[in-house]
């Protein structure tokens, strides 16, 4: 029994509707309940049987097809005896429940399968979303388009083309690969394979991907970026970096409006202009305020041509200084850094790269060849053609260790020193001057001197104390070697930290606790003036 009804509503041609009808009454005889869906013609201008085909009729001008929810307009068509085929040509037109529109030059269409093949010019729109391509395969009952010869997806904000395509209606989804390209105004995406869902314009991606903004490039090789706020959610090497900067991680958040960013996980945060990086497992970042917030494993480390600053704390907090193109960093708790010419431990410490300045707060210990240097707070300062400066403000102490248990010892409530070449030489001690030295001649140490003043200026050689100067007649003695006891080697608060010294750039990592310093005044003989070399 045939399956195939023509209701024929408009013919053009008188000529034909005695045939037409003829055939119409012979294709509603009675039919099962199961039989197949039917294609209803609803208009030609004329209908003739083809001359060319077995079982083919011929429909043309204006022709108009209906199959359940579906009608179709076109130039020509072609039909089939004993099937549900449909041939279209010329301004193919499919209009399905009066939201969808497929458009093309010619349409091949299955009304068993629903499925429906659109070729040359082919144009699928739904609302406001708009799928070009040369060549596109649609399934109708599961509203999915194919294509796999290039096409293109355009709506109100966005257009994305790949060479591969799946256009998943009912889920306001397309998943594009091969090639994918999308851009707006305001961002341009490279990738291979994308998803992306028209009605949130949200793009999700799972291949290495390219998004560049206005104002960063953004790369991942899984997440999702929205088309509409410019947030993204990176995983899977991610990183974001521009002219000035750039940060990796094992996964980063953006939120383009606040301009915060979170990134989780091995954290690597560089500034090109002040040759910085930081790295930690948790950074937070605000790319308006250009603050940073580092915790978890936190490094600062500040670099150059001829050497690296590398610093560790519980918390890191970068932020811009007032001068433009300069940043602040702050260190806070457990502070430990190591350069190859100074090291230091402290509570707190902030750095300034306009001029390379540190500051060392609540006690802080640095050392610098065999001397260790000790306050209550400390200020270095690097100077690109002159010796770097070294501030030292309340109770401040400088320890030399000359040979096993022999310390040089200087004391008072704020120092000026000068490095040059890695090494302590000079000091400038401004208040309760106070020196502990072991005296020599030629190479030969002969006792131990000690000697008071409110300023002394010291200048050293090779680490070891060479000449000082007292603005005020000092007090002093020489203890000769042989009569030097433990309880006169040491100034009041002597406290010889050394096992806090970081000794490399990964040994900032390690956890250590200061000693309490030795607080008793040694008791002296009477007074002499000091003697031997190097004092005048």
């Amino acid at each position: 029994m045939l399956t195939y009804r023509y209701i024929i509503t408009t013919i053009k041609n008188p000529l034909l509707l005695v045939g037409a009808v003829g055939l119409l009454l012979f294709f509603t005889a009675p039919v099962k309940a199961q039989e197949k869906k039917r294609v209803d013609i609803i208009q030609a201008g004329s209908l003739e049987q083809s001359e060319r085909i077995a079982n083919a009729q011929r429909l043309l001008d204006n022709v108009i097809i209906k199959h359940e929810n579906i009608l179709m307009y076109c130039d020509s068509a072609y039909t089939y005896e004993g099937t549900n085929r449909v041939d279209a040509f010329g301004n193919v037109h499919i209009n399905q429940g009066d939201t969808l529109h497929l458009y093309a030059r010619k349409v091949f269409y299955d009304g068993d399968r629903s499925f429906a093949q659109a070729i040359n010019n082919v144009r699928l729109e739904k609302r406001e979303i708009t799928l070009y391509t040369d060549t596109l395969d649609y399934d109708m009952n599961l509203n999915i388009g194919y294509y796999n010869c290039s096409g293109k997806i355009v709506d109100s904000t966005n257009t994305l083309t790949s060479k591969v395509g799946q256009y998943y209606l009912n889920e306001d989804m397309v998943h594009f690969t091969d090639s994918v390209v999308g851009f707006n105004d305001k961002y341009t995406l490279n990738s291979e394979d994308i998803k992306y869902n028209t009605k949130t314009e949200v793009i999700y991606f799972s291949s290495p991907t390219t998004i560049q903004d206005s104002s960063s490039t953004l790369y991942a090789e899984e997440g999702w970026y929205n088309t509409l706020t410019g947030d993204a959610d990176l995983n899977k090497l991610p990183k974001i970096y521009n002219e000035t900067q750039f940060i990796s991680a094992e996964q980063i958040t953006f939120n383009k409006t606040s301009g915060d960013t979170r990134a989780l996980g091995n954290v690597f945060l560089q500034d090109y202009e002040n040759s910085s990086i930081v790295k930690g497992q948790k950074v937070d970042y605000n790319e308006q305020t250009e603050v940073a917030l580092v915790t978890d494993s936190a490094v600062f480390i500040s670099y150059n041509q001829t050497d690296s600053l590398y610093l560790h704390a519980d918390t890191l907090r970068t932020m811009p200084d007032t001068i433009e193109g300069e940043n602040i960093v702050k260190a806070y708790y457990s502070v430990r850094f190591y350069r190859s010419d100074v090291q230091g431990v402290c509570d707190s410490m902030i750095y300034f790269t306009k001029d390379s300045t540190v500051e060392l707060h609540n006690n802080p210990v640095l050392w610098s060849g065999i001397q260790q240097l000790s306050a209550e707070n400390i200020k270095m300062i690097q100077h690109t053609n002159a010796p770097d400066e070294l501030r030292l403000y309340s109770n401040s102490f400088i320890i030399s260790e000359q040979d096993t248990g022999m310390f040089d010892q200087i004391k008072g409530k704020n120092m000026v020193g000068y490095v040059k070449n890695g090494q302590l030489d000079y000091i400038d001690v401004d208040g309760n001057g106070q020196t502990l030295y072991y005296a020599r001649e030629k190479a030969e140490i002969i006792g131990l001197n000690r000697a008071e003043s409110s300023n002394i200026s010291i200048r050293f050689q090779d680490g070891k104390i060479h000449k000082i100067a007292f603005q005020k007649q000092p007090e002093g003695e020489l203890t000769p070697l042989a009569d030097v006891t433990e309880n006169n080697k040491k100034l009041s608060n002597f406290n010889w930290q050394i096992e806090l010294r970081p000794v490399s750039k990964d040994d900032i990592f390690r956890k250590t606790e200061k000693v309490k310093p030795v607080v008793e005044e040694p008791k002296r003989a009477n007074a002499k003036a000091p003697t031997g070399p190097g004092v005048r």
